[in-house]
């Protein structure tokens, strides 16, 4: 089985230093497990690995699709898994780096995707999606919970889409969408990572991040995303949604990078709870703290490999 390094983590908390360093000591290769990293254009708001970063080791699943274009997971991780096939056909480490969680999940075969993908009512899932944008996501949770309770709880808040699907299939085929998903199976010998810090200081780290983000041209790239169509995934990712008052005339500059610094923090700590509920062999460090754990992390890895 295919060794794979998988880093996991809320925002703001060192995965991409640490994954460097990982490629650096194995002679690894990086694959992105970010969600919206696969975004051309969408650079500093998703946080991709620099050109001067990138250039320490090969990455992969970045850049890979114009902000207009649908991506679905099964999409994801179709192409994630044959490029770290490629990657160990050459000898070299594949390494994980994760910010959403289902997408880890979906690619390590914990959370196996439903094999109804051919089911389609384009009228269906354009009536609920016009629901969930003008009566909220929670109405459309709702409906979903009436037919599949566990797709309700599982579905993370803002997947839309896959809210959506759920209530699709549960609907058309009177099966909830949950017990349509084949058993989980590891796809890999992963080694899980886990990265975190005092809820303090990692969000005195969101903050000083979006600042920085902000200074280097972020609100650029949030006009980009403004001018996407609704219902583009990339339009609704946070570090860009958040500024569209300022870009719109609508508020001042200020509070709408305090929205965005809100909205990150909140999505850390759902990161968190996340990967902690959804996952039980991750291996926790603190590099924020005791950047001396880096030495353990190495060791642990080499643990594994003999």
């Amino acid at each position: 089985m295919q060794k794979l390094i998988v880093i996991v983590g809320p925002t703001a908390v060192g995965k991409t230093a640490l994954s460097l360093e990982i490629a650096k000591h194995f002679n690894g290769e990086i694959v992105s497990g970010d969600s919206m990293q696969i975004y051309r254009g969408l650079d500093i708001g998703t946080a991709k690995a620099t050109p001067a970063e990138q250039a320490q080791a090969p990455h992969h699943m970045i850049d890979i699709a114009e902000p207009a274009e649908p991506y679905s997971v099964a999409k994801f991780v179709q192409a994630a898994q044959d490029e770290i096939m490629a990657i160990g056909a050459r000898g070299k480490l594949p390494v994980l780096v994760g910010g959403t969680g289902f997408y880890v999940q979906a690619l390590l075969g914990d959370r196996p995707l439903a094999e109804v993908h051919d089911l389609q009512d384009p009228a269906f899932i354009e009536k609920w999606t016009k629901i969930a944008s003008t009566q909220g996501e929670a109405t459309v949770r709702a409906a979903l919970r009436q037919l599949d309770p566990v797709s309700a709880d599982r579905i993370l808040p803002g997947q839309i889409r896959r809210l959506v699907r759920a209530l699709l299939v549960s609907d058309h085929t009177g099966q909830p969408f949950s017990a349509q998903q084949p058993k989980p199976q590891r796809q890999y010998d992963a080694y899980i990572i886990g990265l975190n810090t005092s809820r303090d200081v990692l969000y005195d780290r969101i903050n000083q991040r979006v600042d920085q983000m902000i200074q280097a041209g972020l609100l650029d790239e949030a006009r980009l995303a403004l001018a996407l169509p609704d219902d583009s995934t990339a339009k609704k990712a946070i570090g860009y949604k958040e500024l569209f008052g300022y870009l719109t005339d609508e508020e001042s500059l200020e509070t709408a990078v305090e929205r965005l610094k809100q909205a990150s923090r909140r999505y850390a700590k759902r990161q968190i709870t996340w990967f902690n509920n959804q996952f039980d062999d991750i291996h926790w460090y603190d590099l924020v703290s005791d950047p001396s754990e880096m030495n353990r992390i190495i060791a642990d890895i080499e643990a594994t490999m003999s």
